[in-house]
């Protein structure tokens, strides 16, 4: 088709400009791959008589492209495996695939090009590409990773491969849909009761990867209305609430009257859920915010001035920081005088708009164990001190 309709041209005539073209190529490199535009259409005896003449001319590299992501796995798998059999120089170069998703069977493809006897395989993060897209680089290198018989291996450090996908996708404002494959935000998230049971017994009951292989802490129990009791124990307990000293049955009749108005139970639903709702109040025997004044602004650098009443004593100090929220934690650190480190910080509107609430979410880290504050508040400045205020008292 496209040496017809794109080229005006004819068999004989592309297949001489082709070898000229490699020929040329290698006066200058070494290493010179050559790729047959829309070879998922071709006709294997006229591809193998193509491959075989360029892999004489020089080329190392033959790259056998489904471009209009046509094939079906079978029908490329053999095609791979057809100029295995039929082109006799075929030693003499690597056979490199690139698939297109317009079929969504790019990966698949790529694997059966693979089985078949392709040793390169081109790619993209996320799977962005013309169109559709093309193979996505994180799915090929988990199933070769996780389907270890095959004897394939990649060389990629998989750890890396969530912070590489958030990179490109940030940098290309290109998101990421939620039910990715491998990174997706909903690719490690459970929300079926009997999935979260199974998960927390057994990690592999319903996952094939562990989170950690590419660079993921921990999987995500999503609470919804049908989370079951051994996912409500969990969160709790993640929170920092003793199960031996709860009702449990009573707790999770509860939930289920609150899941049943929200499509998902967040941690704040859950303080509110046992009474704790109002996380930016304590007792004064705790920590607690008694003044916050911040000035930020351009050119100004931020500086934050905080009062604490800690045991019922009375301490301030003051700090500079890279913002407002910055300035303030490092005005508290002063007070502290503690290594706590923060390994989370979400903002989150709870409803939309500039007047809306904030909602702060925040894990810190101490002696190896982590603990998790939340607050709420129309100042975003606000709702962050109050997170980390709520994150030390479970500390203190």
């Amino acid at each position: 088709m496209h040496i017809k309709y794109k080229f005006n041209s004819t068999r004989e005539a592309i297949l001489e400009r082709a070898v000229s073209a490699v020929k040329y190529a290698r006066k200058f490199v070494d290493d010179v791959e050559f790729y047959a535009e829309d070879a998922g259409r071709a006709d294997n005896e006229y591809l193998a008589r193509m491959i075989e003449a360029v892999i004489a001319a020089g080329a190392t590299v033959v790259n056998i492209p489904d471009t209009n992501g046509y094939c079906l796995p079978e029908q490329y798998g053999a095609k791979i495996k057809y100029l295995v059999d039929h082109v006799k120089n075929i030693d003499k170069a690597i056979i490199s695939v690139h698939c297109h998703n317009d079929l969504g069977l790019a990966t698949a493809n790529t694997i059966a090009g693979v089985i078949n006897g392709a040793r390169q395989v081109e790619c993209t993060i996320n799977g962005i590409g013309e169109r559709a897209g093309n193979t996505s680089l994180e799915e090929v290198a988990m199933i070769l990773k996780t389907h270890h018989a095959l004897g394939y291996h990649t060389g990629i450090n998989s750890k890396r491969i969530y912070d590489i996908s958030n990179l490109v996708s940030n940098m290309m404002r290109m998101p990421v849909q939620p039910n990715k494959a491998i990174v997706g935000r909903n690719a490690f998230a459970h929300s079926s009761g009997i999935h979260q049971d199974g998960v927390l017994k057994h990690r592999e009951n319903y996952e094939i990867l562990d989170p950690e292989d590419i660079g993921l802490s921990s999987n995500a129990i999503i609470l919804t209305a049908r989370s079951g009791r051994h996912a409500l124990k969990h969160h709790l307990e993640r929170l920092g609430y003793k199960i031996d000293k709860i009702n449990l049955d009573e707790v999770y009749a509860r939930f289920l009257e609150m899941a049943d108005s929200k499509k998902e139970i967040n941690d704040h639903d859950l303080l509110v859920l046992m009474g704790d709702g109002d996380a930016n109040h304590y007792d004064d025997k705790a920590i607690k915010v008694t003044l916050l004044q911040v000035v930020c602004g351009d050119p100004l650098r931020p500086m934050a001035t905080v009062k604490l009443r800690v045991n019922g004593e009375e301490k301030e100090a003051s700090a500079a920081g890279n913002g407002p929220v910055n300035a303030t934690i490092n005005a508290i650190s002063n007070i502290i005088n503690d290594e706590i480190t923060i390994d989370e910080f979400s903002i989150q509107a709870m409803h939309g708009g500039s007047e809306d609430v904030s909602k702060v979410n925040m894990r810190v880290h101490k002696d190896g164990k982590s603990y998790y504050g939340f607050g709420y508040s129309t100042d975003i400045v606000n709702a962050s001190v109050h997170a980390y205020v709520d994150a030390l008292n479970k500390i203190y």
